[in-house]
């Protein structure tokens, strides 16, 4: 099984801390726009401490749960961290692969590949935090052996 690079923490932590400002942004407009409420100002600061730690936590532990592996006839993912979720993707059911990067990905130097299947229910799968060199590797053997697997499945 392979692991994500560690800077994919980073951007993790990145959109838990958005989550946060957006948290505390309304706890301190609820307590301004409505007199009734007089929320102390330490109850409002405690609320967005514990969601910031619980942020940098989920991160941690998402990025210790985040796997791929390569196999014989699947990219089997294991990734999760109230909810474990293990995806298993038939090469023969893909049919195209994407290497993406936003510009914060770009900034911390990772890319993300996206693997397009054949169906409607989850009908694509992301690989987040991989160098650029990495995702494009993987691209590339992800190509060959959906390839491979279609010529194989011919009758």
């Amino acid at each position: 099984m392979e692991s994500l690079h560690s800077r994919i923490r980073l951007l993790w932590i990145a959109q838990g801390a958005i989550v946060v400002a957006v948290l505390g942004a309304v706890l301190v407009g609820v307590d301004r726009v409505i007199p009734a409420i007089d929320v102390p100002v330490a109850a409002i600061a405690g609320v967005i401490g514990l969601a910031g730690a619980l942020a940098v936590a989920y991160a941690v532990r998402l990025y210790q749960r985040w796997q791929f592996e390569l196999q014989d006839d699947a990219l089997y993912l294991e990734r999760g961290v109230i909810t474990v979720v293990e995806t298993a993707v038939p090469f023969v059911r893909v049919q195209h692969v994407d290497t993406q990067f936003g510009p914060i990905e770009r900034a911390l130097g990772l890319s993300s590949v996206v693997v397009y299947t054949a169906g409607t229910r989850n009908a694509d799968v992301r690989v987040p935090g991989l160098t650029p060199d990495r995702a494009r590797r993987l691209q590339d053997t992800l190509r060959e052996l959906a390839i491979e697997s279609d010529t194989d499945d011919a009758v």
